[in-house]
C-alpha cells in the first residue's frame, strides 16, 4: 500500500515509496472489542440473511446508516472512527470482508442506489463545508480499497452513453463523473499499480468528453511511481486520437517528472506540431515553452520554427485579399497564438536568449520564415533590455538581405487585430531603422511606415505614424530628415484624401524649414502640394481650408524680404506650380478658380517678388526649368513662361553685320572684340557681355543669363518636339569680351583695379555661358528626336567639341588672372545656402555694390603695402592678394575644419606631370618687368578657380556624351590623338570623378567641386546616373589606351595640333597659352583609373548586374592570355560576370606592365584599380548571397577571389622590387601613401602573411639605409625601401603584424568554445603562429636601437603597447595548453620579454628627454606591460612545475645595453629622477632564463 501526504498547492501528487498505516494509534471504539467479537460471531451463525444485508449490518454496527429515505446514506460525525472500525474487523475476518464486498457490489447494481452512494452524504451533526460520500469514506479503509476502486472502475462502462449532455450536465446527474471524482485527491493508495492499470485500461475505451476529463484528472488520481506508465499510455492514445492532445498537456504539466521522462514528453509534444489543429496550437506552444531549459531551449525553438504552421500568420496574402469580405476565421487561433508566445516569453527569459542566437546562426534567405518576425517582435514588445538586441539582429538580417519586406507585409497586411497589441513595437522598429546611416535600413523603416498606414485606419494609429515621421523630421540630421520626408511624400501621394483629415499632425514640419536644404524643401513643399491639389479637388470646407492655409504660407514667404524665406518660397511655389498647373489637374478644382489659373497666378506673383533680386531670380528660373522638365503645363501656363522667356533677344544679345561689331565702343576704358564667332560672317547677334558688365545698372542681368537660358531652351525643347532649332544660332555665336590685346604682360599691368574685375568678371560669365550651351544643345545628340536629322547632329557635334575648347580655353585664362588679381566671383548657382555652404560659413557672393566696394577698397591698398627693403614689390602685391587680405575660399574652410585634404592637388602634382610654370606662384608672374608673356598650362587644373567652383553652373549628365564623339574619327594623321582632344576629354572627366564623388559614401573625402554637383544631383540615385553614363564606358577604354599610347612613344612634337584647332574653335591666338601632352595624357590615365574604381565600388552598383556588366565589358583585353585561369578548377564561359571580372583585371595588368615603364605613380594608381576590381568581386559575391540565399562561396566567384588577390599581390611585390630611376622614384614617394597602400596589398595578399613578416621584420628591414647620405645599394631587394620611406614600412609591419595576431586570439576564442574542443595538431599550429608573431614584434622594437627618429621610437611604443595588449587575449589558452607545451610557451614568453624590456627602456627615455610624441602614448602602454608581468606571474603559479618567478628592478641600461650611471638626467637633476624598470624574470631550473647580471639591482 501506499499512503499519500497532504498535499501541496500545486495540483501534482507527492511521491511516496512506502505505504504509512493511516492509524498508528488506532482510537477507542465506542463498543467493545468482545461486542465486536461478538456479533461478528452472530454474523457468522446468521446465514440466512443475504449479502446486502450483512453490508448493511456491519455499516450499521460501525454507524452508518445505509437506507435513508430522503437522501445519500448517513454518515456519523467522525468518519476517521468509522473507517479504523471497517479496517479493523476486515483485517480481523476475511470472509466478513468478502461478504461486505459482495454485498456492496449487489446494493451498488441499482443506479438510484450507486448515485446514492456517490453523492455527498449527510453527516450527523457537521455543518463542514465539505461532506464525503460513502464510497469515498470506503475507499479510505485499506483493506477493501482496491476492490473498490475495480469495482467502480468496471462499473463506469456502463454509463458511458448515460449522459447525453457531453459532460456539460450536472455533476449529480453524470454517474460516471461521480465515480471518475471519487478517486481524485485520495489520501493514499494501497496498491497504486494494479489500480493505474484498471483506470488505463478503462480510459481508452471512454468517451471522449469523459476522456479528455480522466487525462486532465490522472494526475489528482494516480501516484507519482507511476509516471512511466501513463506517459506511455498517453503517447499511444495521442497517436490514436489527436484531439485529445490538450488535456494530455495539461496532465503533462501537473505530473512530477524525473528528466527522462520530461525530456519524453518533450519528444511527444514537439512531434504534435506538425498535426495538431491550429486551435490546439496556442496550448501546445505554451506547454513546450514553459517546459523549456538551458539544455533543450535550442531544440524547442528550432521545432516550432521549423513545424509551427500558424494559418493566419503565413496565409495573409489570401486574408489581405479577402479582408473585407468577412474576419477571418483563423483570427482568434492566429491571436491565441502570438499570446501564448509572449506570455511564455515573458516568464522564460532562457527562451529570448536562445532565440536570438538561433537567429544570429542563420545565414540564409530561404532559412528565415514569417515566424521569426512575429518572435522578434515578441521579445521586443516584452522587454525593454532585449530591445536593442532585437533590433541590431534585425537591422543585421535586412543588410545581409536574409528579411525582406515582403515578409514584414505577410505580417502586418490583413492581421491588423494581430498586429494592434504589437503596434508600439513595431512603430519603435520604424524609428530605429529610419535614425540609420544605412540607406537600407532606412528604405525599409519607409516600408514598414507606409504598411502600418495602410493598415491600420483609425485615426489614433494613423496619427502615430505621423508623429513619429515628424520627430524624425525634426532630428536635424540629414539623411533621417530626406528618409522621413520620403516617407511622407509616399503616403501622400498614396492617401492623399486620407491625410486631409489628420494634415494638422503633419504641419509641424513646417517649423523646421530654416533648416532644411533644398533638396528637403522640395520633399516638403511635395507633400503639402500633393494635399493642396487633393483638397481643391474635394468639396468638403476643411479640405480647402488645407489649401488656403498652405498657399497663404507660400505667398508670405515669397514676399519676405528676407532672402532666406524668398526662397523657401519659391520653391513652393514652384511645387505648387507643378501640381495644380500640369495640364493633367489644371482643370480638378472644387474652387471658385480652376487649378492652371491659381497656378499661374502663384507664377506672376512669385515672378514679380524677385524681379529685383539676382539670387532668387535665378532660383527662380532653375526650378521653373526642372519643373517643365518633370510635366507638361496647362498651355495657358506655357504661353506665359513662352512670353517671358522671348524676352531673352532684347536683354542678352545685339545685332552684328558680317560677323563684325556695327560700332566698336570703349567699354570703362576696355576696348570690346568678339570672341569665338564659330558661324562667322552668317552669324546675325552677339551675347552683349562686356557692354552689360560695364553698365553699372545691368550687371545683375548677366548673373540671370545661364539660368534665363536654360529655361529659354526647355521651353523650346518642350514646343517644338524636343528641337531646339529655332535657338540654335546661339550655339555659334560671338561673344562680345575685351579685346585680345589686354591678356598681354605690358596692356594687362596699367589697367585700373576695376578694369581688371571687369576683364575677370567678363571670362567667368563667358565660362558660364559656355556651360550653359554644353547642357542645352547636348540634349540634341544623346535624345531621341525625329526633329532632329542626323545632319544637324553632326554639326552641332562639331560645334559642341569647339564649344568645349572654347571653355577649357577660357577656364584656363580665368585662372591665370585670377591668380594675379583675387576678387570674389559672383554666385550663379546659389543653391548652395541652406545646404552645404551654410554649413561652411560660406558668404554668398552675388556681385552686391557692398561686396564690391569691399574688394575695391582692399585692391586699392595693396600697392601701399613695403617690403623691409623700402621699395614696392610687384610681387608682394600679389603675395598679399592671396594671402593676408585675400578673403578665405570654401577650400580654406573645409581644410580648416578637416574636411579636405590635399587628395586632389596630390593627384596632379605627384603625377610626373613637367607643370612648373602652371603650378608657379602667383606672384611669379610679376616678378619681371619684361613684356614677355608668361606660359600658361591649359590641362592644369584651375586651382585657384576651384575654389569658387560651387559659384559656376554645373554641367549635366548629357555633357559626358561628348566622350563618345571624335572630330576626326576616321582621318590618319602623325599621332594618335591629332584632333587634341584628350584635353577636352580630361576636363570631362574631371567633372565625372567629382560626381563620382558625390555618389560615394560619406566617409570619403569631398572638394568644393563636389559640393557645386551637391542640389543638382541631389534627385537622382546613383543607378539612374549609372544608367545615363552607361554608353560613354567602351570611350572610356579607348581614352585610356591612347593616353598610354603618347605616353609610351613620347609624342610631343604634336604641339601644333592645340594650336589648330584652338584656332578652328575661334580662340584667341594667344602666345602663353600652352597643352604638355605628358602631362594632359597622365593626368587623363589617373581619371579614367580612379573613374573606373569609383563605378566598381558605388554602393547598390553590385545588384544592378546589368550594369556592372556593361562596365566590365567595357575594360576588356582583346584576349585573356590562358596563364591567367591557371590553377582554377573551372574556367569560366565568355559573357558571364565571373569571365567579366577575369577580362578587366587581365586587361588592368596589361596597362600595368605599360605603367611600369612609364612612372611610379601611373603604376600605383594601376594597383589602387587592380585592389578596387577584387573588392568589387568581394563586394559581388556577398550581394548574391543576400539576394538568392545560395551557397555562393562552393561557387566560381570565391575561386576567382582567391586568384585575384594571389595575383594582387604579386603586382604588388612587382612595383616594390622594381629597380626605379632616383627621378621617377622621388616624384613618387612624394605621395607616401601610395608606399604604405602597396605595402599593404603586398602583405595581405600573400599566401603566408605571417612568414612574409618575419622575413622582411628580421631579415630585409633592418638592411634599410639610415639616411640619405648612406649609400642605398639594392641590396635588400627593394628599392622603395629607403631613409625616406621607412616609417612607412616600420609603421605597415607593425599594423600587419598586430592583425594577424588579433585574427589568432579570435582563433583561440573559437578553439575555447565546448563544441569545438581543442586538437593537438591545430594548437601546435597556433602557438607556431603565435610565436612568429612574438618574432616579429621583437624585432621591430629592437630596431630601435639602431634608429634614433622619434617618429620610430613612437611607433614602437603605441604599437609594442598594443601587441602586448593582444597578446593576454590568449594566456587563459595557454595555461590550459601549458602542461603539453610548456617548454614552446616558456619560449614565447621569453622572447616576448626582450620587446617588453625595450619598451620599458624606451618610455624611460622619452620621459627624460621629455620627448611628447612618445610620453603621449607611455601610460596605456605601461598598463599592458604591468598586465603582462602579473599574468606571467600567473600562469607561472598556476601551472608550477619546478619553474620559480621572481620579480625584480632592472638595471638601468640605454638602447645600446649601456648601464646608465644615474637615473637622473642632466636636465631633469631638481626634478623626479626617472623610475625603476620592472620588469618579470623567469627561472628554470634545467633552463637558466636570468643571468646574475641582470639580477643585479641598483
Amino acid at each position: 500500500m501506499v499512503l499519500l501526504q497532504h498535499q501541496t498547492p500545486s495540483r501534482k501528487r507527492p511521491s511516496s515509496n512506502a505505504f504509512v498505516p493511516p492509524f498508528a494509534q488506532p482510537p477507542k471504539i465506542p463498543k467493545s472489542t468482545t461486542i465486536a467479537a461478538a456479533a461478528s460471531h452472530q454474523l457468522r451463525q446468521d446465514e440466512t440473511l443475504t449479502p446486502i444485508d450483512k453490508m448493511v449490518s456491519v455499516l450499521a454496527d460501525a454507524g452508518c446508516t445505509l437506507i435513508n429515505p430522503s437522501g445519500p446514506p448517513c454518515l456519523p460525525s467522525d468518519p476517521h472512527k468509522l473507517r479504523h472500525h471497517l479496517h479493523r474487523l476486515f483485517s480481523s475476518d476475511p470472509s466478513l470482508r468478502s461478504a461486505f464486498l459482495s454485498g456492496f457490489s449487489s446494493y451498488i447494481h441499482s443506479t438510484p442506489n450507486l448515485r446514492w452512494v456517490l453523492v455527498s452524504s449527510n453527516r450527523g451533526g457537521s455543518y463542514s463545508l465539505r461532506n464525503d460520500s460513502l464510497i469515498r469514506v470506503l475507499l479510505l479503509v485499506p483493506s477493501i480499497q482496491l476492490d473498490l476502486q475495480i469495482m467502480l472502475l468496471e462499473k463506469l462502462p456502463e454509463y458511458f452513453d448515460a449522459d447525453t449532455s457531453g459532460g456539460l450536465g450536472s455533476l449529480d446527474d453524470d454517474i460516471a463523473r461521480l465515480i471518475l471524482n471519487q478517486f481524485r485527491w485520495l489520501d493514499f493508495l494501497v496498491d497504486s499499480e494494479a489500480f493505474a492499470e484498471k483506470l488505463l485500461q478503462v480510459l481508452s475505451i471512454c468517451p471522449l468528453y469523459l476522456k479528455k476529463e480522466m487525462i486532465g484528472s490522472l494526475p489528482e488520481i494516480i501516484g507519482d511511481q507511476n509516471n512511466k506508465a501513463v506517459v506511455d499510455s498517453l503517447e499511444q492514445m495521442l497517436q490514436e486520437d489527436s484531439a485529445i492532445v490538450v488535456p494530455v498537456l495539461d496532465s503533462f504539466s501537473n505530473l512530477n517528472l524525473d528528466d527522462q521522462l520530461q525530456d519524453q514528453v518533450i519528444t511527444i509534444a514537439l512531434s504534435c506540431l506538425r498535426t495538431i489543429d491550429a486551435e490546439h496550437m496556442p496550448y501546445l506552444l505554451r506547454f513546450l515553452m514553459l517546459s523549456a531549459t538551458p539544455t533543450n531551449a535550442r531544440r524547442i525553438i528550432s521545432q516550432i520554427r521549423e513545424q509551427i504552421k500558424a494559418v493566419a500568420i503565413s496565409n495573409t496574402c489570401t486574408i489581405k485579399n479577402n479582408r473585407f469580405k468577412g474576419k477571418s476565421p483563423v483570427d482568434n487561433a492566429a491571436a491565441s497564438i502570438l499570446d501564448s508566445l509572449r506570455t511564455s516569453l515573458r516568464f522564460k527569459n532562457v527562451l529570448c536568449q536562445e532565440i536570438l542566437k538561433e537567429l544570429k546562426c542563420l545565414k540564409r534567405a530561404q532559412d528565415h520564415k514569417v515566424i521569426d518576425i512575429w518572435l522578434l517582435m515578441l521579445i521586443h514588445t516584452n522587454g525593454k533590455s532585449l530591445q536593442k538586441s532585437v533590433e541590431k539582429i534585425i537591422k543585421k538580417k535586412i543588410v545581409e538581405g536574409c528579411i525582406q519586406d515582403v515578409m514584414f507585409d505577410q505580417c502586418i497586411h490583413g492581421n491588423k487585430e494581430l498586429v494592434q497589441n504589437h503596434f508600439p513595437s513595431f512603430l519603435s522598429l520604424s524609428e530605429s531603422l529610419l535614425a540609420c546611416k544605412d540607406r537600407k535600413l532606412r528604405a525599409f523603416g519607409i516600408h514598414i511606415y507606409r504598411s502600418l498606414f495602410e493598415e491600420f485606419v483609425d485615426t489614433y494609429s494613423r496619427q502615430e505614424v505621423l508623429g513619429a515621421l515628424v520627430t524624425h523630421v525634426g532630428s536635424g540630421i540629414s539623411f533621417e530628415v530626406s528618409s522621413a520626408l520620403e516617407a511622407l511624400v509616399l503616403l501622400a501621394s498614396k492617401f492623399s484624401h486620407e491625410l486631409i483629415p489628420l494634415s494638422s499632425h503633419i504641419s509641424g514640419v513646417l517649423d523646421y524649414l530654416e533648416g532644411f536644404s533644398v533638396e528637403h524643401l522640395h520633399k516638403v513643399y511635395e507633400v503639402f502640394s500633393i494635399l493642396a491639389l487633393s483638397a481643391r479637388s474635394s468639396a468638403e470646407s476643411f479640405g480647402s481650408s488645407i489649401a488656403n492655409e498652405f498657399l497663404m504660407i507660400v505667398r508670405k514667404q515669397v514676399s519676405n524680404p528676407a532672402l532666406k524665406y524668398k526662397k523657401m518660397g519659391l520653391i513652393g511655389t514652384l511645387k505648387i506650380v507643378s501640381c495644380l498647373g500640369d495640364a493633367k489637374n489644371a482643370a480638378w478644382s472644387a474652387s471658385q478658380k480652376s487649378n492652371y489659373e491659381e497656378a499661374l497666378e502663384l507664377l506672376k506673383m512669385a515672378m514679380d517678388s524677385c524681379k529685383q533680386l539676382t539670387s532668387p531670380l535665378i532660383l527662380f528660373y532653375d526650378e521653373l526649368s526642372s519643373v517643365l522638365d518633370c510635366r507638361t503645363p496647362h498651355p495657358a501656363i506655357m504661353e506665359w513662361i513662352g512670353k517671358h522667356a522671348g524676352e531673352f533677344e532684347s536683354l542678352f544679345l545685339s545685332d552684328i553685320e558680317g560677323g563684325q561689331l556695327p560700332i566698336k565702343d570703349s567699354y570703362c576704358g576696355l576696348e570690346g572684340e568678339l570672341w569665338m564667332n564659330l558661324d562667322g560672317d552668317i552669324s546675325p547677334v552677339s551675347l552683349n557681355i562686356l557692354p552689360l558688365l560695364s553698365a553699372s545698372m545691368s550687371e545683375s542681368l548677366l548673373q540671370i543669363l545661364p539660368a534665363k537660358f536654360r529655361l529659354l531652351s526647355t521651353i523650346e525643347r518642350l514646343a517644338n518636339q524636343g528641337s531646339l532649332g529655332g535657338i540654335d544660332a546661339l550655339l555659334g555665336c560671338p561673344l562680345h569680351l575685351p579685346s585680345f590685346k589686354i591678356f598681354s604682360e605690358p596692356a594687362w599691368k596699367p589697367l585700373a583695379e576695376k578694369q581688371k574685375q571687369i576683364v575677370c568678371l567678363s571670362l567667368f560669365y563667358a565660362v558660364n555661358w559656355m556651360r550653359e550651351l554644353l547642357n542645352a544643345f547636348c540634349t540634341q545628340v544623346t535624345r531621341h528626336s525625329e526633329c532632329i536629322s542626323q545632319a544637324t547632329k553632326d554639326e552641332i557635334i562639331a560645334k559642341l567639341f569647339k564649344r568645349l575648347r572654347n571653355l577649357v580655353f577660357l577656364e584656363s585664362l580665368l585662372n591665370n588672372y585670377l591668380k594675379q588679381h583675387s576678387i570674389s566671383l559672383p554666385d550663379l548657382y546659389p543653391h548652395m545656402d541652406n545646404s552645404a555652404s551654410s554649413l561652411l560659413n560660406q558668404p554668398n557672393h552675388v556681385g552686391d555694390s557692398e561686396k564690391s566696394e569691399y574688394m575695391k577698397t582692399n585692391d586699392s591698398s595693396f600697392p601701399k603695402k613695403k617690403r623691409k627693403n623700402g621699395r614696392t614689390s610687384k610681387a608682394s602685391t600679389s603675395s598679399d592678394v592671396n594671402g593676408k587680405f585675400r578673403q578665405p575660399t570654401i577650400v580654406d574652410a573645409l581644410r580648416k575644419a578637416g574636411a579636405i585634404t590635399s587628395q586632389e592637388v596630390s593627384n596632379e602634382d605627384s603625377s610626373g606631370m613637367s607643370l612648373k610654370d602652371s603650378t608657379a606662384e602667383p606672384g611669379a608672374h610679376n616678378d619681371s618687368d619684361s613684356s614677355e608673356n608668361v606660359n600658361v598650362e591649359i590641362s592644369a587644373a584651375a586651382k585657384v578657380l576651384e575654389a569658387q567652383r560651387y559659384k559656376c553652373r554645373p554641367l549635366l549628365v548629357d555633357c559626358f556624351s561628348i566622350l563618345t564623339f571624335s572630330e576626326m574619327q576616321n582621318q590618319i594623321s602623325c599621332c594618335l590623338d591629332p584632333a587634341a582632344e584628350l584635353p577636352l576629354h580630361l576636363y570631362l572627366l574631371r567633372d565625372l570623378h567629382c560626381k563620382l564623388d558625390y555618389f560615394s559614401p560619406p566617409s570619403k573625402q569631398f572638394s568644393a567641386r563636389c559640393l557645386s554637383n551637391a542640389t543638382d544631383f541631389s534627385r537622382m540615385t546613383v543607378n539612374e546616373f549609372l544608367s545615363k553614363i552607361t554608353p560613354i564606358f567602351p570611350s572610356l577604354k579607348r581614352h585610356l589606351n591612347c593616353a598610354v599610347h603618347i605616353l609610351k612613344e613620347g609624342a610631343e612634337s604634336c604641339q601644333e595640333h592645340w594650336r589648330d584647332q584652338s584656332s578652328s574653335a575661334r580662340n584667341p591666338d594667344l602666345t602663353n597659352m600652352m597643352v604638355s601632352v605628358s602631362s594632359v595624357c597622365t593626368s587623363v590615365f589617373q581619371e579614367i583609373l580612379s573613374c573606373f574604381s569609383k563605378m566598381l565600388n558605388l554602393p547598390d552598383i553590385q545588384a544592378e548586374k546589368l550594369i556592372l556588366s556593361d562596365l566590365l565589358e567595357a575594360f576588356q583585353p582583346n584576349k585573356i592570355p590562358d596563364c591567367f585561369f591557371s590553377g582554377m578548377q573551372a574556367i569560366h564561359s565568355p559573357g558571364n560576370i565571373e569571365y567579366l571580372y577575369c577580362g578587366a583585371y587581365s586587361f588592368l595588368e596589361e596597362v600595368l606592365e605599360e605603367a611600369i615603364t612609364l612612372s611610379f605613380t601611373l603604376a600605383s594608381e594601376v594597383l589602387l584599380t587592380l585592389d578596387a576590381v577584387a573588392t568589387s568581386v568581394q563586394k559581388f559575391i556577398v550581394m548574391s548571397a543576400e539576394g538568392n540565399g545560395k551557397d555562393i562561396h562552393k561557387g566560381l566567384l570565391p575561386e576567382l577571389l582567391r586568384t585575384l588577390h594571389n595575383r594582387l599581390g604579386t603586382s604588388a611585390y612587382k612595383l616594390l622590387s622594381h629597380k626605379w630611376d632616383k627621378d621617377n622614384l622621388e616624384n613618387g614617394l612624394k605621395t607616401k601613401g601610395l608606399v604604405q597602400k602597396m605595402l599593404h596589398l603586398y602583405f595581405v595578399n600573400s599566401e603566408s602573411t605571417a612568414d612574409l613578416l618575419d622575413e622582411h621584420a628580421c631579415s630585409i628591414l633592418p638592411q634599410a639605409p639610415l639616411s640619405k647620405t648612406t649609400e642605398e645599394d639594392d641590396f635588400h631587394g627593394f628599392p622603395t625601401l629607403c631613409s625616406a620611406t621607412f616609417v612607412v614600412w616600420y609603421r605597415v609591419l607593425h599594423e600587419e603584424n598586430l592583425g594577424i595576431l588579433n585574427k589568432l586570439v579570435k582563433e583561440v576564442a573559437l578553439l575555447e568554445k565546448p563544441r569545438t574542443g581543442f586538437r593537438v595538431e591545430t594548437v601546435a599550429v597556433l602557438l607556431n603562429k603565435i610565436q612568429k608573431s612574438v618574432k616579429v614584434i621583437v624585432s621591430l622594437v629592437n630596431m630601435c636601437r639602431k634608429h634614433d627618429k622619434i617618429s620610430v621610437h613612437s611607433m614602437a611604443v603605441k604599437y609594442g603597447g598594443k601587441f602586448v595588449d593582444s597578446f593576454l587575449k590568449v594566456f587563459d589558452f595557454l595555461q590550459a595548453q601549458f602542461k603539453t607545451h610548456s617548454e614552446l610557451i616558456i619560449q614565447l614568453v621569453k622572447e616576448l620579454q626582450k620587446a617588453t624590456r625595450a619598451l620599458q627602456t624606451l618610455c624611460s627615455e622619452a620621459k627624460g628627454l621629455k620627448q611628447t610624441a612618445i610620453t603621449s602614448k607611455i601610460p596605456a602602454t605601461k598598463r599592458s606591460l604591468e598586465r603582462f608581468l602579473f599574468h606571467v606571474k600567473a600562469l607561472l603559479h598556476n601551472t608550477s612545475n619546478g619553474r620559480t618567478f621572481w620579480i625584480g628592478n632592472l638595471k638601468h641600461k640605454d638602447l645600446m645595453g649601456q648601464v646608465v650611471s644615474s637615473q637622473a638626467y642632466v636636465d631633469d637633476q631638481n626634478e623626479n629622477t626617472v623610475e625603476d624598470c620592472e620588469e618579470a624574470v623567469i627561472e628554470d631550473q634545467d633552463i637558466g632564463i636570468a643571468s646574475e647580471e641582470e639580477r643585479e639591482t641598483e
